[in-house]
This record gives C-alpha cells, structure tokens and sequence, in this order.
C-alpha cells in the first residue's frame, strides 16, 4: 500500500485561515510528524502533498495548503495555490471559525462537488466552544467536528465523518471494466521504445496488468513485431487485446476477428475521465483547419523525447492531417489555461499521475467554455480511422 501511486490515493485536502491548526491536524490524524508546525502564522507556504496509510480510510493523499486569509502579493499567490488544490480534492476537511467566511468556502467546495468536514480545531484552548459551535452550524447547515489536534482528541470522528461523505461508488471505478472477467485470455501488446524507460514497464501497462491478474484473467503480453508470433503460440484467439495506441493501426489489421481491440490510452480514458465526451469531442479533428488552435495536455513533467507522443507524434499527425499552419500549444503538469476558448479542441493524455477528480474538473472546465475535448488514445483512433472499430 505504501507504493500505491499519489493517482490512486484518496485526495484529503485541508483547508482553513492561516495558524489554524491544518498542519497539526494532519500530524494529529496519520500519527507522525508529517506537516512543519510553527505558531507563525503562514508556515505553510505552498500546498504540500503527503502520501500515507491511515486506518480506515486506506491509501490517503494529504494536502496542507497555506491559508486562504493570506495577505500581500506573495500571499495571492499562495492563495491561488490553494485554489488550484480544490480541483485535486476527493475530501475537504474546513477548519472554521465561525464567520461568513466559513460559510463561503464550504459553497465553493461543494459547488465543485467535493463533501466537505466541517471541523473546530484547537478545542483545548478555546473559550465559548459551544456558541463557536452553534455558529458554525447555523453557517455551514451542519455542526461541526470539535478537535484537538494537539490533545489528539475527536481524531477517530474525523476519519468516519471522511467515509461517511465519500460517495457511495468511490474506489468503484476499474480500468477494464466489463471488457475482461475472470478466465478470459488477455493479450497485451507493449511496444518497449523510448517512451519505456529501461527495466520498466509504464504506469497504465502496470496498473492494467495488475487489474487483469487480480481479476483472474489469463495474461500474456509481447512486442508489437512478436504479435503473430504470440497469436500462434495461443490455443484459441485472446478474447481482449490491450494495447499502445500508436500501433493501433499495426495491432487492428493482425488481430484475429474474434478479438475485441482497445488501448491503455482509451481505458483510462474512462478510468480517469468522461469517456462519452472524449469520444463524442474526436470528431472536432475532422472540423480542425489551417487556422484553428489545439491544447495538447501532458501530465507528466518529463524532458521531452525524440519521438514524444504529446509534442511531436500527435502534432505530426495532425498537421499531416490538416495543414502545417495549425497551431499547436502543450502545456505539461498542472499548468492548465483557465481559459480555453482559444482553442478549437483540447487533447489530455491518459493521465495516470492525475486522480479522477482532477481530470474530470478539467473536462467540466472544457465544457462550461463549450471546448471539445479528447485524449491521446482516443484522438489517434480516430486519426487512424478505426474509433468505431474499437472498444470504448
């Protein structure tokens, strides 16, 4: 559990004024010294993000943000920090203080579908408890959990409350979906080039693969040039071959008809995003013209490489496909536009290092703008002309 990825973990963010005890109180609910601690205010400068394992909730990602009463230019900018946290949060807990300003944050939060823990902290040296107590409850429409981060008092209440508010289909999600169940024989094709470090395999062919061996399946894998090779050695055809979706076009024309044909691109199109509106938005390549404007969204942060499928395998593609004047931003990370109506379509990479909640805001922000917006695996099936012939 400790090498599950951040991607995979339950996103808790704590939110709160400056000196208000979120550092403590993450301290307080993982039991070690996770968070600096200072009783000056603004110790917490930047979101800091902390993967531990927490009884019951499991797999947990924390992130103290600096306080969203932060004054100052510098403190703006800390403040638009924890902004941007909002869209990564699966859980909020609020620090309150009983005044409109708790009251504001709990509807931002909530507009944006996140539940949100309402939370007193320092109980062991306030006054008028009770009436802080009452206040925050006629504000948030809920009364709030008294804590003592220090004493490690109504810890217990904190961690229940966080799994009482998760919805009801949380951690439900899986990659393969329908396509694979128990027994069935399960091919997966992974081409090992530069995008591939060395002894490796890449995030989604670790995570599809392990999915595959939990679910009973019968896995084999192989190189796209051992395709045909592997096809022989097997009894009967593979019910689902699984595979990069640069070679979706090598794969589909050696598969036997009986095989169903995806990629790990297109699974975590749906593991991680809306897989209606990726496959619904590809049709806006066919509108692209010399003069419009694509977003190529990466997750990772890495150097590019020689042969890079987001900057310069897709951008060939489609400038081949429509003109050498299109242009075409990448952005990498968490830099994300906050406006996107410049652009005729939006493409997000498979997202593996995202968690679910984050690239979904991303796809609410692309529709809100009425942006089109695909991904990688679904883009290049389309460009290959063979998206109806895939499962989706």
């Amino acid at each position: 559990m400790h090498t599950t990825p951040r991607s995979n973990r339950l996103h808790i963010a704590l939110f709160g004024r400056r000196n208000s005890g979120k550092s403590s109180l993450i301290n307080a609910i993982t039991g070690q010294d996770t968070a600096l601690v200072s009783s000056t205010p603004g110790t917490t400068t930047d979101p800091v993000l902390k993967s531990m394992e927490v009884y019951p909730l499991g797999a947990c990602l924390f992130i103290d943000t600096p306080g969203f009463d932060d004054e100052g230019e510098l403190g703006e900018m800390r403040v638009q920090r924890t902004l941007q946290m909002v869209e990564r949060t699966d859980v909020a807990l609020l620090l309150c203080e009983g005044d409109e300003t708790d009251r504001l944050w709990k509807e931002r939060l909530e507009a944006r579908g996140i539940p949100v823990v309402p939370v007193l902290n320092k109980t062991d040296v306030r006054t008028e408890v009770d009436a802080t107590m009452q206040r925050i409850e006629a504000l948030c429409g809920e009364a709030p959990l008294p804590v003592s981060a220090k004493e490690r008092t109504g810890i217990d209440a904190i961690k229940q409350a966080v799994l009482a508010k998760l919805p009801a289909d949380y951690g439900e999600q899986t990659i393969t979906g329908a396509l694979a169940n128990e027994g069935d024989v399960v091919l997966l094709v992974m081409p090992q080039d530069i995008q591939a470090p060395k002894g490796r395999l890449i995030l989604p062919q670790v995570q599809t693969l392990r999915e595959l061996l939990d679910k009973k399946c019968l896995v084999m894998s192989c190189t796209t040039d051992k395709l045909t090779e592997t096809l022989h050695a097997l009894a009967a055809p593979p019910r689902l071959i699984i595979t990069d979706s640069q070679v979706f076009n090598t794969v589909y024309a050696l598969k036997p008809a009986e095989s169903k044909l995806t990629s790990f691109s297109v699974l975590f199109a749906g593991y991680k995003g809306d897989i209606g509106y990726y496959t619904e938005s590809a049709s806006a390549i066919g509108d692209l013209t010399p003069q419009s404007r694509v977003l190529i969204a990466e997750a990772c942060t890495h150097a590019p490489l020689t042969e890079d499928i987001g900057r310069v395998k897709l951008p060939r593609m489609l400038r081949t496909r429509v003109g050498e004047a299109l242009q075409i931003d990448v952005v990498a990370g968490n830099d994300f536009p906050a406006d996107l109506t410049p652009y005729s379509l939006v493409i997000q990479c498979g997202a593996c290092m995202f968690n679910r909640k984050y690239v979904l805001s991303r796809i609410e922000q692309a529709k809100r703008q009425q942006v089109p917006m695909t991904n990688y695996g679904i883009a290049l099936a389309y460009l290959g002309g063979i998206l109806d012939k895939i499962e989706v």
